[in-house]
Formats: structure tokens, sequence, C-alpha cells
């Protein structure tokens, strides 16, 4: 009987233990979802909601952005959860970017009552044009002379003060304007997608752009140079009323998916959120690969007043004086290589040039040294595959060889020096030293050696009218893309200039 009596407490016991082991379950469920417990930071600090982590300094994770700004342009439906947004825009046509002041109370006291100055953008979202964008927006520049591919709607703006777009930066404009006021400014992007597609025969995907916005503080020296935030979106850039239609035909794609792969993309938002990014490397975009358009100063380029016939013999005069020693100078500047010598400050500045100023932080204390030693596995676990192959490439100084190298020399200056020697030989024999630039060439077409003649000496390439080159008793043919696939490599011409007669631009004589 008492074994009887003994079975309902133990039943007691395991009963109780069982709804205190539930009670505790939902105690902790209660915890982990009360409001108190509850992060959204936490959330987003899966790897899910995570962007690359080379858009954003390490210590700008948590923080709340001094400024945001938003573009008034719907983003597409078509587009996978946890993926940047993509928003589609007319060429031409204006779009407000709001300038909101994001900072909190007490937040960034110095720039209270006075103004900031942003620059906007409009460069490459693909690495592979980035790397080449120069030589894209020179071609883009060539192929619709007068056209800017930004520009500021300054009568539907608001609180802009002091707009300017530099005529040889033709994707950049930059304004002032009050954190503390409504601001507002309307761009206009005149370039469409596909005009930098690699094939143009129609119905080819557009490359996409980014919109980066960078804004600046003022110094102690008056000079808005103290960088305080950017930020960028993704877009693409079709003909008139062409980005509606893009929106409208992604809008009918997604209602005929399947709920549960609807689920799998992202709503379309009203507007455009810009999010933050690194500041974009100004030095690299002024100091590689220069030319003469996005020179501070130009030199001129003196020739003789002939008739301007091609048939006109002109007398020899010097393109410039001092062409020798500027190139030198100039290939000293843009050189590339890194030196084992260099500081760890000469690393950093030779890092933003090569364009990898994203991972400037984690070299901040290698030396040129330092970085020659990493091999090919070390960059590419530091930077990723694409980025690490690109920085060991660098370092290493290899260079792509040109499908065809030419030699120029100045007709005036192999004269003069001919007419030296003759003056001190008597007769004119011994030997003379003429001085060449080597002038590489990748795409073989007429435009690419105008922009390097232009390039060689310091002047636009809309200055250059026409290339002849001399043929038999002493004719002057027009220079074609097909004639230049036809130049043997290592060819050496002597160039002659004479003025057009058309406009003030010269026409180049290769003899």
């Amino acid at each position: 009987m008492a074994w009887a009596l003994k079975l309902p407490l133990a039943d007691e016991v395991i009963e109780s233990g069982l709804v205190q082991d539930f009670d505790a379950s939902l105690s902790g469920i209660g915890q982990e979802l009360g409001a108190g417990a509850y992060s959204m930071s936490d959330v987003l600090a899966l790897p899910i909601f995570k962007q690359e982590e080379s858009n954003l300094p390490p210590e700008s994770e948590n923080k709340i952005l001094p400024f945001q700004y938003v573009l008034c342009a719907a983003t597409s439906p078509a587009v996978k959860l946890h993926d940047e947004t993509l928003t589609y825009l007319n060429q031409g046509q204006s779009y407000e970017i709001r300038m909101l002041d994001n900072r909190k109370m007490g937040e960034l006291p110095e720039i209270d009552g006075k103004m900031v100055k942003s620059i906007i953008r409009v460069v490459f979202h693909d690495r592979r044009l980035q790397y080449t964008e120069h030589q894209q927006l020179e071609g883009w520049r060539w192929n619709r002379p007068g056209d800017r591919i930004l520009d500021l709607d300054i009568p539907m703006s608001v609180g802009v003060v002091d707009p300017r777009a530099n005529p040889t930066q033709l994707n950049t404009v930059e304004f002032l304007w009050d954190p503390s006021k409504r601001t507002s400014v309307f761009i206009q992007v005149h370039c469409i997608s596909t005009e930098f597609t690699m094939r143009k025969h129609g119905g080819e995907k557009g490359v996409p752009f980014r919109i980066q916005i960078d804004t600046f503080k003022e110094n102690e020296a008056g000079e808005y140079t103290e960088h305080l935030h950017s930020a960028s979106c993704q877009f693409k850039v079709f003909k008139p009323k062409g980005a509606d239609r893009k929106q409208k035909t992604d809008r009918e794609k997604m209602e005929k998916r399947a709920p549960q792969e609807k689920e799998k993309y992202q709503s379309s938002y009203e507007t455009t959120i810009l999010t933050e990014c690194s500041p974009w490397p100004e030095v690299t975009y002024v100091n590689n690969s220069p030319s003469p358009s996005f020179n501070s100063s130009h030199n001129s380029f003196p020739v003789n007043e002939g008739n301007g016939s091609p048939n006109h013999q002109p007398e020899p005069v010097a393109l410039l004086a001092d062409l020798s020693s500027h190139l030198l100078r100039r290939d000293s500047e843009s050189n590339q290589n890194l030196l084992p010598t260099a500081t760890p400050q000469e690393a950093q500045q030779w890092l933003h040039r090569n364009r990898f100023s994203p991972f400037c932080r984690l070299f901040s204390n290698f030396s040129g040294a330092d970085l020659l030693k990493l091999t090919r596995e070390d960059v590419i676990q530091i930077c990723g595959p694409a980025d690490g192959i690109r920085l060991f490439n660098a370092l290493k100084g290899r260079v792509v060889r040109p499908r065809l190298t030419i030699y120029v020399c100045q007709e005036s200056q192999q004269q003069t020096r001919e007419q030296h020697q003759k003056h001190e030989n008597g007769d004119g024999s011994g030997n003379t030293f003429f001085v060449y630039h080597a002038i590489y060439l990748d795409e073989l077409t007429a435009v690419e050696l105008t922009e390097k003649l232009a390039q060689l000496f310091s002047i636009s390439p809309r200055q250059i009218s026409q290339i002849f080159k001399q043929g038999p008793t002493g004719i002057h043919v027009l220079v074609s893309d097909e004639m230049i696939q036809n130049f043997q490599d290592e060819t050496c011409f002597v160039l002659d200039t004479m003025k057009a007669e058309t406009n003030d631009g010269y026409h180049i004589i290769l003899k």
C-alpha cells in the first residue's frame, strides 16, 4: 500500500518539473523578444545584412551618419533581397536630391551656421570600367563635343550656393549649402548606359553607374578639404521615357511570379536613399594617366601662320621649347612602381594613386618593402580575388604590352640640330643625336592617336583638326583607323604642324 501511495507523489514531482521547465522556456522567449533586450543592430550585423566590407570604414559601422541624401526616383522591384538597390533615370530629365541634416544634438558643432561643400559625381559601378574611367570619359567627350555627363538644374534647385561645373570634368558638379536650411539639388544625367557597352548593335544591357556625393567642411585656411561624409547609389540611364518603360516592365514581371518567388525580391520604393561609402579618391582621378584636359595649366601650341592648305609646306617651328624636359618630368610623376624605400606615408599615396583607397587602412603601417614582400596568396586573402590580383600585379609592376608602338620626333628639332651640326662640322658630317618619344596604341584608332599626340604636346584633343601622313610625291593622306592598323610596329615619324584653315585647330603631318 505504501508503494501505491508513492506513485502519485512521483508523478506530481515529474509534472511539477516539466511545468517549471516549460515556464522557464517561455520566460526565455519573453526575454529575447522583449523591448529591452531586442537590438536591431544585432540583426543588422548578420552576414546577410552586411554590405561589402571594403565600402565602409570599420569605425563607422554603428555610428549615426551626419547627413543623408535622398534621390527622388523609384527603385526597381526586380532586385533580390539584400542586394543593392537599382534606380532607373531618364536621360536629360531633372531629378531631385534632398540634402538632409541628420546630426544629433551637439554633433559637429563646428559647422553650425556655416556652409559645407558637396561634390556630386557620376562614376562607373563596374570595376572593369573603373580601371579605364579616364579613357572612357575622354572617348565620350570626343564623341559628344560640348556636352556634359552631369549638369545641375540651377533654376529648380533650392538652397544651393555657388554652384560650379568644371569644364574639364564632365561628370562632376559641386556647390555649397547650409545644413540648417532646406536644400534640394536637381541633377541631369546626359549619358546613357548603353554608350559604354562593349558591343553596340542594339539590345545590349546598359552598364550601371553610381551617383556619389562627398561632403566637406571648411578648414582654418578657408578651404573645403576636411571630409565629413560620403554616400552613393546604383542607377542606370535610359533614353527619354525609357526608364519609365523599364520600371513598368520590371513591375509586370514581378506580378507574374509565384508568391514564394516574390518574397526573394525587394519592394519598390518611391525614393532612393544613398548609402554610406568611402570618399572618392580625388588624387587618383587627377593624377592617374593625366591628360592635358585634366591639367590646371595648358601650354600653348605654337605653329606657323601658313595658308592652312595641306599642300603647303610650313616653315619649321618649335612646338614646345621645353618639350623634352616636360615629358621627363611627367613620366617621373606618373611612375606607378612602388619602391622598396617608400615610407608608410608614400606607400599610402601610392595606394591612393592606383585606386586601392579602400585598403589604405589595412596597410596603414606598411612601408614599400613590406608591401613588396607580400605573396600573391597573401594579397588575395587580404583584399579578395579581384582586387588582390590587381594589387599584386601593380606591386610587381607588370605592364600589358601595347598592340602598336610608334616613335615621333619634332621636325623643327631635327632640322635645328642638323643646321647646328652643319655649322660645327662645316659639311654636315658626323653623328647627329635626335630625341624621339614613344607613343603606345592599344585601340589602333585615329581618335586614340589624336589623344596620345595631344597628351604629348599638353594640349586638348580638340585643337588637333586632322592628322595626315606624307605619301609619295609629298601628298598628304588622311590618317584613318585602317591606316593605323597597317602601321608597322616601331615605325619612326617626324612631326610637322600647320594651322587649320577652318578653325583655331592645327593639322599634324607624319613624315
